[in-house]
């Protein structure tokens, strides 16, 4: 026997190395990047020549980086780019560290259990905190959106970190009570957390799954079907969300970012107006809709649609067209519009990375959702819809927390599993 052989991974150390990055990510920055840096260690030290299987799924992120990476060469922010690639390298360490791992289906099904039930503890932490604050101040806010989870961790991030959990209790075959405690649980949070993105998404992808996944009866679909969407309906209408819903539509009926006296501007306003005044105010409809037409301008003024920008390096045209166009400014206390990055992924990733990067990012989403109904698991399914139903609202890519979230369940749902290799093998 060689006396340096290697040792093999243990499964077991995988699976608590992928859940310790995961249920990481709401907690200080270090704590995730200290678990991915140990996971890429312990990859290293029992990798295996024999065990390397990189598919075009594992491929994509890593040419997603390259690019990043090849930005600097035209970016037009060198620093700025420079200094952001440092976030993105988990789309290059984790494809890898998946491309050296055995994953059987076991250890990928561990994984998913053990980060939902770890959400189910941050749940229950969140909402004792909430009443400790209520209990203290009186002020019932406490309770929603980024008052719940604090801003720094965001609650449209949390909102989805809690909807992946979510799912894994909503189609978990053979139920105890208290897995219908923590299905019930999650939903609250989501629903208290007022993303409006996520919350639609979610009860879209209950319903299917009741609908056409659960398996009852065509009578007992229908019965919870319509019953669950009257109770979301309800319970919408009596709370933030659905007052977070109205603000939307109405957009003088939420004037939170400044004092009274502000002018709403709607989403055809947005659009079409050519200057704005200091005392405009962008509901979050309308702000997305002036920030298309800002790119499409861009877009149609510098040649940069097969390369973008650079990575993180669109931000100067940002605010130079803010001045353009006079948008708020900010103050001491108010961010203004013009220091806002595009909050849409697909805009984001064309803008900075161009078309090919675009394209890229497309092609890794279409794969995503393929696998999730080639394998035939909704919790992947859901994962996928999730992913593309967020990018329309946050450049989640472009944050540390959301890049880590992203690529790890990404890999760990479209990582071959080693049955499946051995399979291939013997036929």
């Amino acid at each position: 026997m060689p006396k340096n052989k290697r040792p093999s991974a243990s499964p077991k150390m995988l699976v608590f190395l992928v859940v310790t990055i995961l249920l990481a990510i709401p907690l200080n920055y270090a704590f995730s990047s200290i678990a991915t840096i140990l996971l890429v260690v312990y990859t290293l030290l029992t990798a295996k020549k024999g065990h390397f299987n990189f598919s075009l799924s594992l491929a994509l992120p890593v040419l997603l980086f390259l690019i990043m990476c090849t930005s600097l060469i035209w970016s037009v922010e060198f620093k700025c780019t420079l200094k952001a690639l440092s976030k993105e390298i988990p789309l290059l360490v984790i494809p890898v560290v998946f491309a050296f791992t055995r994953l059987w289906p076991k250890q990928q099904k561990d994984i998913v259990k053990f980060y939902s039930w770890g959400m189910v503890v941050y749940a229950l932490f969140y909402i004792i905190r909430a009443f400790s604050k209520y209990f203290s101040t009186g002020d019932a806010s406490v309770f929603f959106y980024h008052e719940l989870v604090t801003k720094d961790v965001n609650a449209i991030y949390v909102s989805v970190f809690l909807s992946v959990a979510l799912f894994y209790f909503l189609v978990k075959k053979y139920k105890k009570r208290i897995d219908y405690m923590a299905f019930g649980l999650l939903f609250i949070m989501v629903f208290l957390l007022s993303s409006k993105n996520i919350l639609l998404a979610d009860i879209f992808l209950i319903l299917i799954y009741v609908l056409f996944w659960s398996g009852i009866t065509k009578k007992a679909k229908w019965t919870i079907g319509v019953a669950f969407a009257t109770l979301v309906v309800i319970a919408g209408y009596y709370t933030k969300i659905g007052e977070r819903i109205k603000s939307e539509l109405e957009p003088g009926t939420e004037m939170t970012v400044r004092e009274s006296g502000t002018n709403a501007i709607s989403i055809q306003e947005a659009w079409k107006k050519d200057t704005f005044t200091q005392n405009d105010y962008f509901n979050g409809t309308s702000f997305r809709v002036y920030q298309i037409r800002i790119f499409t301008e861009m877009m149609s003024e510098d040649p940069v649609l097969l390369t973008g920008y650079g990575l993180n390096a669109s931000l100067n045209r940002i605010k130079e067209k803010g001045e353009e166009h006079n948008v708020y400014k900010g103050d001491e206390t108010h961010r203004g519009y013009n220091s806002l990055n595009f909050h849409n992924q697909y805009i984001e990733v064309f803008a900075d990375l161009g078309l090919i990067g675009f394209l890229v990012l497309i092609v890794m989403l279409g794969i995503n959702l393929k696998n999730g109904f080639s394998n035939k698991d909704f919790v992947h399914i859901a994962f996928a819809f999730l992913m593309i139903a967020l990018f329309l609202t946050e450049s989640f890519l472009w944050r540390q927390r959301g890049v880590i979230f992203f690529i790890v369940l990404y890999c760990l749902f479209n990582k071959e599993l080693y049955s499946s290799i051995i399979e291939k093998e013997r036929s």
